[in-house]
């Protein structure tokens, strides 16, 4: 491991506080607001993709970012593989995290760390089986946090998240236990399942899109229950 990165957004790996929160498909300021409002510690900024919910503009993804408020995490979800379009994509959008939603070439994360002082990497692993856990031990050491979710990147058209589907948190938790950086959990969590998914895998944080969302539109109630079962739920 070049460096220890037991540390993202203030809270450690080891923490005995609440998962943090992860808004994803957020669409406007208005739903943002309305997010971090409910307790929501980061949003999730859905650029380009091949398939999925909630993609939206670069010009709105900027705006957005421009109105979070100091200590939201805004990350910006990108389906590109190369480093300099990825580099230019984050300064257009402005967040200040990376969700790489498919794989890299070997060296990418290094080479954007570089290009991009100050913004957290974060890569998400689809969870399958056991490659899944050896793919998650690998990258861990080279990226601020991993994102566990239920897309499927080898289909012609690739699933690359916002699936709606719950995956084997058993394989979650292994990844969770073998690695040193914080893990977000998601796919297919909403107001039913928060309590028992967090009590199974203890992760970092919770991602979640259309658990939370009537017609495609950010629901304050579904949110604010969603909410209520994540106080219902263990600590870390």
């Amino acid at each position: 491991m070049e460096r220890p990165r037991a540390w993202l957004y203030g809270c450690s790996v080891e923490s005995t506080a609440r998962p943090r929160v992860k808004i994803c498909c957020i669409s406007s300021v208005e739903e943002a607001r309305l997010a971090f409002r409910a307790g929501a510690s980061a949003l999730g900024l859905v650029s380009a993709m091949p398939s999925g919910p909630g993609v939206i503009g670069e010009e709105v993804i900027a705006q957005i970012t421009d109105a979070a408020p100091p200590g939201v995490a805004t990350f910006l979800l990108t389906c590109l593989t190369d480093v300099g379009a990825i580099v230019a994509q984050q300064r257009r959008c402005r967040a200040n995290t990376l969700q790489l939603v498919d794989r890299v070439p070997a060296g990418a994360h290094r080479r954007l760390r570089e290009a991009l002082p100050g913004i957290k990497v974060v890569q998400v692993i689809h969870i399958g089986g056991d490659e899944s856990v050896a793919e998650a031990v690998a990258v861990a050491p080279e990226v601020d946090a991993l994102l566990l979710d239920s897309g499927n990147p080898t289909l012609s058209v690739k699933e690359l998240g916002g699936t709606g589907r719950v995956h084997d948190w058993d394989v979650s938790r292994r990844i969770r236990e073998a690695v040193a950086v914080p893990v977000w959990l998601a796919g297919g969590l909403g107001p039913a399942n928060v309590r028992e998914a967090i009590g199974r895998v203890g992760p970092f944080g919770v991602d979640l899109c259309s658990g939370v969302r009537t017609d495609g539109r950010l629901d304050a109630a579904k949110l604010t229950s969603f909410m209520g079962g994540l106080a219902a739920a263990p600590r870390l």
